[in-house]
């Protein structure tokens, strides 16, 4: 069994092949954190934590037993204002104003499975054997307000998942004020905070600190999970590298405004937590209602923080993303984008297609403006009819043209959004986020649609669809270019206008489950101004997210690098587009462009039509380069060998799930003089067996590569780059 529970020293033990996660019933009522960390039996894991009375400034709950203080307890999930004084995990009000509750246990169920939450994307069980459930109901008997506090062990995975529901089982309301999904009190405060900031075209840079005293925290407050923060965090012990020492991650499956951090008490104790930011946030439970917070994903791995990635990559992959492409292989595409602009034809589209299926390409993306009177970024969104001034023969005659090239036709959408010269918010001015009175903000000349009403989610899920039924479109670009300003609802009373942002979420969800299950076969990425969006909430509904609008291989050396920490290369789009780069203005080779676009979800954003045929000869060879190692990229796993935020050279590698096959990609940023010569060990090989050079009959020693290593690339000039394959004997 995944979970037990032992009666006689009231201890919940859940572990998984390599973790044990543990936590105790003090007095019999409290649920109190116990460990997380390696695998172990358990014999006396119910001795672990030391109860010792501290001063009278931490409160004791039970007069007789001065040893427990809810102050100094390392707890499960926390509430404020009966002798916790640190940050709770959650907070009600009540009708007479005030906010303490006192959760005790009342009973827990443990069932086989991962039941599904409501409205909520989540991480999923392919059949019950692969997942065991904990289910820990807690109650405050004064207000009848109940949480049930939820654990799934996926045990093969080495994963942990966590969430809690409130169900008001009193008479009065309930407004929630703070509704996390976990929170976790560790020994000590021996660890590094690791997390991924940035900004638009600088996305998920990696940032590592000590803890110290205090809060140490990021979140967004712009209604989606934003350019500038990724909801992750993970803790890393002192000294933890990328190959070892223990780290533990915290992932939150959803797509919102978030808060993530650690707080780091008088005692030195790190309570870790996650879930919905509480920042401008409400939700009024009526009696008998519920509320379902999102899931966070936790994961240990005492193999430093590339097992922690592996780990996450291999579950995001494969019980996270879904749908016909999640095991299948993604077509190497074109997009019309940085070619065109807004300014191209049929004629123009086509010629553009036939270049690429000449040279092996697989998909041709129609991206923004082919819809209502859309010639720049000013107008139209909201108005998805096709643009008969530029596509007199609609979606059905480019796509015929595509087809017959022998390559799918795609298209781009930006769905959420509203432009003010629209025929849609000419008819309804009351869709989009508003408050009365106030003034609209608009970001790039457009509004946000108010997806939190149902009226809303269904025109969007008619036209949507009925788009995607009038030609054979096989990949959809789901773009998001803003964040939410005047956040306020319509159809709300006054009561619930702080609902609105999640309530925009769970509408989103909604009409994503509805689209993509309508449309099964069709390809969907997911987008947000590039990464923006970049969360385990959108990759539920879409296997692949648009990684950052800047194309530049080098910029990308660091923003691929900085997803990696957390999600698989499968859901990375990655593109070769001109030079000098629309985004930074710098030059790059084809070669170097190509190595680190192959390094994901691999295509093209530029003007094939310009190409020489020196450039086409070296795209046909990178095409079909990339298609024989297509599986090993999107289906290997991963190994980081050097950082772009560390030195001059970035270099990864993917090892197929045999260790028979590896790819390296080395990139060296500036040249140097008289440089020093290195040598690069690789990562993830099978030791007793031997492997060959690609291209070469050079045999090496899986050992010999991983612990002496190659000599590593020299190149003339900057921006050189190589991709080097082995293949076992």
């Amino acid at each position: 069994m995944a979970i037990r529970f032992d009666a006689n020293k009231q201890l919940f033990h859940l572990q998984t092949a390599a973790t044990s996660y543990a936590f105790e019933l003090v007095e019999g009522k409290y649920p109190s954190h116990v460990y997380w960390g390696r695998r172990i039996r358990g014999n006396q894991l119910h001795t672990l934590v030391e109860r010792a009375e501290r001063a009278s400034f931490s409160p004791h709950p039970v007069p007789e037993r001065g040893n427990i203080s809810f102050d100094t307890m390392p707890h499960e999930y926390p509430g404020y204002g009966n002798s916790d004084f640190r940050t709770p995990a959650f907070e009600a009000q009540y009708d007479n104003g005030t906010t303490v509750t006192d959760l005790r246990y009342e009973s827990h169920e443990i069932i086989q499975g991962k039941p599904a939450l409501p409205g909520l994307p989540a991480v999923y069980a392919e059949s019950d054997d692969e997942a065991e459930t904990l289910r820990v109901k807690l109650r405050d008997s004064l207000s009848g307000l109940a949480v049930t506090l939820t654990y799934t062990v996926m045990e093969s995975l080495n994963v942990i998942t966590r969430s809690a529901s409130f169900s008001n089982e009193g008479s009065g309301t309930v407004l929630l004020r703070r509704a996390l999904s976990m929170s976790i009190d560790m020994p000590g405060d021996r660890f590094d905070l690791l997390h991924l900031s940035g900004a638009w075209s600088r996305e998920r840079d990696v940032y590592r600190s000590p803890l110290r005293p205090g809060m140490q925290s990021i979140e967004s407050r712009r209604g989606s999970s934003s350019h500038m923060q990724n909801p992750f965090v993970a803790l890393l012990e002192h000294g933890a590298t990328e190959d070892a020492g223990d780290v533990y991650g915290a992932s939150f499956v959803y797509s919102g405004s978030f808060l993530a951090g650690v707080e780091v008490d008088q005692f030195r104790t790190s309570r870790l937590f996650m879930g919905i930011n509480p920042f401008d946030f409400g939700w009024q439970l009526e009696a008998g209602e519920t509320f379902q917070t999102p899931e966070t994903v936790l994961v240990y791995s005492p193999d430093g923080l590339g097992g922690m990635s592996r780990i996450y990559h291999e579950l995001y992959r494969t019980r996270l993303c879904r749908g016909a492409y999640r095991d299948a292989v993604r077509p190497v595409l074109v997009n019309n984008w940085e070619a065109t602009y807004f300014d191209f034809d049929a004629d123009k589209l086509e010629a553009i297609a036939a270049v690429g299926s000449e040279l092996g390409m697989e998909l041709f993306v129609l991206d923004d403006g082919w819809f209502g009177k859309r010639n720049s970024d000013t107008n139209s969104l909201g108005d998805w009819f096709v643009n008969k001034e530029k596509l007199p023969g609609g979606l059905q005659d480019v796509a015929g043209r595509i087809n017959k090239l022998g390559m799918q036709f795609g298209l781009w959408f930006e769905p959420e959004m509203v432009s003010p010269d629209s025929e849609l918010y000419r008819a309804h001015p009351d869709w989009c986020l508003h408050v009365p009175g106030r003034y609209r903000t608009e970001g790039r000349q457009q509004l946000i649609l108010d997806v939190s009403r149902p009226d809303v989610q269904q025109y969007l899920i008619e036209t949507i669809s009925g788009v995607l039924s009038s030609a054979p479109i096989t990949y959809v670009k789901w773009d998001m270019n803003r964040n939410m300003t005047e956040i306020g609802s319509a159809l709300l009373p006054p009561e619930r206008q702080r609902e609105t942002a999640h309530r925009y979420m769970l509408g989103l969800y909604s009409v994503l489950e509805q689209i993509t299950s309508r449309f099964p076969n069709v390809l969907f990425e997911s987008c947000s101004g590039g990464g923006g969006r970049f969360d385990p909430g959108m990759l539920y509904y879409m296997p692949q997210t648009w990684t950052s609008d800047n194309t530049d291989a080098i910029s990308r050396l660091r923003i691929q690098y900085g997803t990696s920490i957390v999600y698989p290369a499968s859901a990375m789009g990655a593109h070769i587009s001109e030079v000098p780069n629309h985004q930074v203005g710098r030059l790059t080779s084809l070669q170097t462009r190509g190595h680190v676009a192959m390094s994901g979800n691999f295509g093209y954003e530029l003007d094939l039509t310009e190409f020489t045929d020196e450039d086409k000869a070296i795209v046909r060879d990178q095409i079909a380069e990339y298609k024989t190692i297509r599986p090993l990229v999107q289906f290997g796993d991963f190994y980081r060998l050097r950082s772009p935020f560390e030195g001059n050279v970035t270099s990864w590698m993917f090892v197929s799930k045999d260790r028979t096959e590896s790819m390296v990609v080395y990139v060296q940023v500036l040249n140097e003089p008289n440089e020093p010569l290195g040598r690069l060990k690789l990562k993830g090989l099978d030791p007793s067996r031997n492997y060959r050079l690609a291209g070469t009959d050079r045999i090496y020693g899986g050992d010999e590569l991983m612990y002496a290593g190659i000599a590593a690339p020299r190149f003339h000039g900057d921006f050189g780059s190589a991709l080097i394959r082995f293949i076992a004997e």
